[in-house]
């Protein structure tokens, strides 16, 4: 279900790292969720660090739309970079097992395995 992967570049350049690789994958960055901060701002212990990289493929999107309007609420794709016990990871949820468990559409599956192989290399050029 999951696609994580260790880093063992610090957190601030494996984040900047994947905006890089997430630019050059063809996809747009559509917004970057700082967790860490926004969860500290509120006055709660949360000692790791953690983004959340909202990523799209308009073409790929507009598929997927075309053939489930209700999809909407699954996009746009998300890869997170965060630390853990040490560690700097960068992940994602599968678009292939994630939509699974929203349609059984198989016209999706083609398209979620394209979006889900872009994704990888995003993360692993990142990485």
């Amino acid at each position: 279900m999951y696609y994580i992967v260790e880093s063992r570049k610090p957190f601030e350049q494996a984040a900047a790292d994947l905006e890089a690789a997430v630019r050059a994958g063809g996809f747009g960055l559509l917004h970057v969720h700082d967790l860490g901060n926004t969860l500290r701002g509120k006055g709660l212990p949360f000692t790791e660090q953690c983004r959340v990289f909202e990523v799209c493929n308009p073409s790929q999107a507009a598929k997927v739309l075309g053939l489930d309007l209700r999809l909407n609420m699954a996009l746009p794709c998300r890869i997170s970079v965060y630390t853990e016990q040490g560690g700097t990871r960068i992940g994602l949820i599968r678009p292939v097992e994630m939509l699974a468990g929203f349609t059984q559409d198989a016209a999706l599956v083609p398209i979620a395995q394209e979006v889900e192989a872009a994704l990888i290399q995003m993360v692993d050029a990142a990485r």
